[in-house]
C-alpha cells in the first residue's frame, strides 16, 4: 500500500480550477534601488544641472541622489540659496572644498564672524550676503586676501550689530586687494570708514569699476569725496585715474543728516557740485538721496539750475533715483525728462514742487518709461497720472502718499496691458477704485493698498472680480480701519494664489482671518499653501488662540511671520524651535529682506519647497530607499 505524501496532495477548488501554488507563482520582488536602475554617473550628471534649492530637495529622495547631490556640490560654478537662512554648522557641509566655485549668493542673517573663512573662498567672482548684522569688518581683510579676481561684491547691513569693529583699515585692504572688482554695492553705514584718507582711498580701486552703490554716507564725506575727484582732473601729468573712474556707469549715493545742514554752502551739496556727480556723461544709472529717517531736511542749494545743467551730460542715462531735492520744480524734472530719450526708470521722492505739468507733454517724446515713482509728491493729480498712463509699457508703478490722487487716476492706470506692480498706500481711493482694477487689463502681481482708509469690505469682491486673481501673488491691505474677517474670508474663497499678505495695525482682524488662512485651498492642496509671508502685526482680534494655526503641517511654505509682541512669549519661543527656517517679526518691523531691489521679482516661485530641506539639513542620517517607498 503507497502513502502519499502531504505535499503532493492537491485541494480541489470550488470552482473547477486548481489554486495557485506559492512556489510556482512567487510573491512579486520590490523595485530596484535608484542606484541598480540607473548608474550614479547618469544621476549625477542629471543633479549638476538643477540649481542648489532644487538638488538640495532632490537629495531628500533616496540614498543614491543623497551621495550624488554631495558629490556636485563639489564642482557647482555657483551656490544660490537665497531662500533659506542658515547657520555656519549647516551651511559648512553644504560648501566643500570646490575649485569650480565663481558666485556665492546667501542670507547671511544667521552666520557670524566664524563663517568668514567659508565665505571667502578663492577663486570666487561674485558675493552676494544680504543681513551680514553680526559679521564684522574682517570678511573686507579676508576677501581682499583670498579673493584677488573678485568681480562683484554686494554686502548688505555689514557689521550693524553693536560691539562689531569695522574701520577704515578694513575698506583700504578690501580696495587693494580686490584690484578687478566691477560692481561694488556697501548697503550699510559708511561712517564707520570716516577718516581723512577716506576720499583718497578710491584712488586705489579696480579701474574697471563700473558700478558703485553706498547704503548711507555722511555728506561731509561724500562733499571731500567730490572735491578730491576734482583736483585729480585739474592736475598735469596725473597717472592715476580719477575717482570717478572713466567706465563708472552706475552710481548710488545716500546720506541721512541728524541735524540741518548749515546753511553755508561749503557744508552741503550745490548746483556746482552736483556737476561735478557726472563730468564725463557716462552714467547710466544714477542715485541721489538725501534720506529723512531722523529729521525733515532736503538739499536746500540745488535748484532747477543745478539740474538743467546736470542734464546736459546726462543723455545716457537709463534710470535715476532723486530724493530730498525740495527745491526743484517741474522745470527741472521736465529737463531730466526730455534730455535723456533712453530714460526707463524715473523715481522722485519728496518732490514737493512737481505737478502735472511734468508729465503734460510727456506724449511728445520718445520715452518708454517701464518703472516710476513718485513717493509723497503731494501736488500730483489724476490729471497728470492720466498723462503719465499713455506710456503703455509701464510695468512698476509707486504712487505711495501721493494724497491728492483718487479713482479717476486708476481708473486711467488699469488700461495698462503690462502693469505688473502697483502701490497706493496712503491715496484717497474708494471701492471704486477696485472696482476699476477688477474689470481692467493690468496683469497685476503685487498691489499695496497700505492706508487707504476710505476703503471697506465691499472693495475686495470687486478687486478679484476678473482676471486679477489669477495673476495676484502679493496684498498689503494693512491700516484700513474698517477691514474685518469677512473681507479675508473673501480672498480665501476666490482660491487666490496669494504668496504675500500683509495685514498689520487692522484693529478688526482676527483668529477668524488666520483660520480661513490655514485651512485656504489651492489647485486641491490645504494648508495655505502658497503663503510665504504673513503680517498680522497689531490686528487686534489675534489671540493666543491663533497660535496653533501656525504649527505644522498648517503653512507649509510661511518664511516671514509678523505678530504683535505682547502674545504669550513661550508660546513664540515654541514656534521658533518647531520651525526654524521661520523669521518671526514681534516688535513691528517690516518683513521681507531689506536693501532689495524688487523691480523685476514679481513673478516667485510658486511651489516653494524650502522648508522640505529642515529634515536634510537638522538630520544627519540618510534616508534610505526602503524607507522612502514605506513613506509613499
Amino acid at each position: 500500500m503507497s502513502v502519499r505524501s502531504p505535499s503532493s496532495t492537491r485541494v480541489p477548488s470550488t470552482t473547477g480550477m486548481s489554486a495557485p501554488d506559492p512556489i510556482d507563482d512567487p510573491a512579486p520582488e520590490p523595485p530596484p534601488a535608484m542606484d541598480a536602475a540607473l548608474p550614479a554617473a547618469v544621476v549625477a550628471t542629471i543633479l549638476s544641472r538643477l540649481d542648489v534649492r532644487s538638488l538640495l530637495l532632490a537629495s531628500a529622495v533616496c540614498r543614491c541622489f543623497r551621495s550624488c547631490a554631495s558629490h556636485a556640490l563639489s564642482f557647482l560654478p555657483a551656490f544660490h540659496l537665497l531662500e533659506v537662512v542658515l547657520t555656519h554648522n549647516l551651511l559648512r557641509p553644504l560648501l566643500p572644498r570646490n575649485p569650480a566655485l565663481r558666485s556665492l549668493r546667501l542670507d547671511a542673517a544667521r552666520l557670524d564672524d566664524d563663517a568668514v573663512d567659508c565665505l571667502a573662498r578663492p577663486g570666487l567672482h561674485e558675493l552676494t550676503l544680504r543681513n551680514c548684522n553680526n559679521i564684522s569688518g574682517r570678511l573686507l581683510r579676508e576677501l581682499s586676501a583670498t579673493c584677488p579676481d573678485l568681480r562683484v561684491l554686494s554686502l548688505n547691513s555689514l557689521a550693524d550689530r553693536r560691539g562689531l569693529a569695522m574701520t577704515f583699515s578694513d575698506l583700504k585692504a578690501l580696495l587693494d586687494g580686490c584690484s578687478s572688482l566691477e560692481t561694488l554695492r556697501l548697503a550699510f553705514d559708511l561712517s564707520k570708514f570716516d577718516n581723512p584718507s577716506f576720499s583718497h582711498v578710491w584712488s586705489s580701486a579696480s579701474e574697471g569699476l563700473s558700478s558703485l552703490e553706498m547704503g548711507f554716507i555722511p555728506l561731509q564725506m561724500l562733499l571731500a569725496l567730490l572735491a578730491v575727484a576734482m583736483e585729480s582732473r585739474q592736475r598735469i601729468g596725473y597717472v592715476k585715474a580719477p575717482v570717478f573712474f572713466p567706465s563708472l556707469q552706475k552710481l548710488r549715493l545716500t546720506d541721512s543728516p541728524i541735524m540741518e545742514p548749515e546753511s553755508a554752502t561749503a557744508t552741503d551739496l550745490t548746483d556746482a557740485g552736483l556737476q561735478q556727480i557726472n563730468p564725463k556723461g557716462k552714467l547710466k544709472h544714477l542715485s541721489l538721496i538725501r534720506s529723512q529717517e531722523f529729521i525733515y531736511t532736503s538739499f536746500r542749494h540745488v535748484n532747477d539750475l543745478g539740474i538743467l545743467l546736470m542734464s546736459e551730460k546726462c543723455t545716457n542715462l537709463e534710470s535715476i533715483c532723486l530724493g530730498g531735492f525740495s527745491r526743484v520744480t517741474d522745470t527741472g524734472f521736465r529737463a531730466i525728462i526730455h534730455s535723456c530719450p533712453g530714460l526707463h526708470k524715473l523715481k522722485v521722492t519728496n518732490g514737493s514742487h512737481l505737478t502735472d505739468l511734468v508729465f503734460h507733454d510727456i506724449v511728445a517724446t520718445s520715452l518708454c518709461l517701464t518703472h516710476v515713482s513718485l513717493r509723497w509728491c503731494t501736488l500730483l493729480t489724476d490729471a497728470g497720472i492720466e498723462r503719465l498712463s499713455f506710456n503703455k509699457g509701464l510695468n512698476v508703478l509707486d504712487l505711495k502718499d501721493c494724497k491728492s490722487l483718487g479713482d479717476e487716476a486708476v481708473r486711467a492706470l488699469s488700461c495698462l496691458p503690462r502693469l505688473r506692480k502697483l502701490v497706493l498706500d496712503g491715496t484717497m481711493i474708494t471701492n471704486q477704485a477696485m472696482e476699476y482694477l477688477g474689470v481692467g487689463v493690468c496683469p497685476l502681481a503685487s498691489l499695496s493698498l497700505r492706508g487707504c482708509y476710505k476703503l471697506t469690505n465691499d472693495c475686495i469682491p470687486l478687486l478679484f472680480a476678473g482676471s486679477v486673481k489669477e495673476s495676484l501673488h502679493a496684498l498689503d491691505l494693512s491700516r484700513i480701519p474698517s477691514l474685518t474677517d469677512d473681507a479675508i474670508m473673501v480672498i480665501v474663497r476666490t482660491r487666490t494664489p496669494l504668496t504675500e499678505l500683509r495685514l498689520r495695525e487692522n484693529p478688526e482682524i482676527g483668529d477668524a482671518s488666520v483660520k480661513a488662512l490655514a485651512s485656504m485651498q489651492f489647485e486641491g492642496v490645504t494648508c495655505g499653501s502658497t503663503l510665504q509671508l504673513l503680517d498680522l502685526y497689531d490686528c487686534g482680534g489675534i489671540t493666543l488662540l491663533a497660535m496653533k494655526w501656525f504649527k505644522k503641517p498648517l503653512f507649509p511654505r510661511l518664511r516671514w511671520l509678523g505678530l504683535k509682541g505682547s502674545l504669550n512669549r513661550i508660546m513664540v519661543d515654541a514656534l521658533v524651535l518647531t520651525r526654524p527656517f521661520l523669521r518671526l517679526a514681534c516688535g513691528g518691523e517690516e518683513l521681507g529682506t531689506p536693501y532689495r531691489d524688487t523691480s523685476g521679482e514679481w513673478c516667485r516661485h510658486e511651489d516653494d519647497d524650502s522648508e522640505d530641506l529642515e529634515p536634510w539639513h537638522l538630520d544627519g542620517e540618510a534616508v534610505s530607499d526602503a524607507e522612502t517607498v514605506n513613506e509613499e
